[in-house]
């Protein structure tokens, strides 16, 4: 059996449009809804900074190319999100260990203190080395927090900054 529906306006329990019609077959579409917002970057500024030798240290992201709702806080470096959902985080920890090479070099991802993302591995020679990681994680929207942290067993870990080098990025997904 088919059936008709006909309407000009779809609208959320708070009266919120999420979609219009204007009688001739031409649809308006709510374009926040459609949004994958907030949306940050957030990199470590320019030069070499130390970290601790054979421990878990929190990367220190002071600088932002954006962040459509101010959800980064530079002060705690971490990412605080308003909206409840699943968001998509990428991220990069560029390494020079040219002092001494290490066998770890790790980077990750963490949500409230706890690892979600990692990316790890041996590196051998002397020089830099990096990690980059992606992948989803679901938030609450009002306790939750993201940070990027990095390990390394060189005897002098420095981790680069820079807009391209050590940074995390983030958006919420669309559902």
């Amino acid at each position: 059996m088919a059936g008709i529906l006909k309407v000009d306006k779809y609208q959320d329990f708070n009266g919120n449009d999420i979609m219009t019609s204007d009688g001739s077959g031409n649809i308006t579409i709510n374009a926040a809804a459609l949004k994958m917002t907030p949306l940050f970057y957030a990199y470590k500024s320019s030069g070499t900074h130390s970290f601790t030798l054979n421990t878990n240290t929190k990367v220190t992201l002071d600088t932002e190319s954006f962040d459509t709702a101010s959800n980064f806080d530079t002060t705690n470096n971490r990412f605080l999100p308003t909206t409840a959902g699943k968001y998509l985080f990428i991220g990069q920890a560029n390494i020079d260990y040219s002092s001494g090479a290490p066998t770890t070099l790790n980077a990750n991802i963490r949500l409230n203190g706890t690892t979600q993302i990692a990316s790890s591995g041996y590196n051998a020679g002397s020089g830099y080395g990096s990690r980059n990681m992606s992948g989803i994680v679901n938030m609450n929207g009002s306790s939750d927090y993201v940070e990027l942290w990095v390990y390394s067993n060189s005897t002098s870990p420095y981790y680069v900054g820079g807009q391209y080098n050590t940074w995390l990025t983030g958006f919420k997904i669309i559902e």
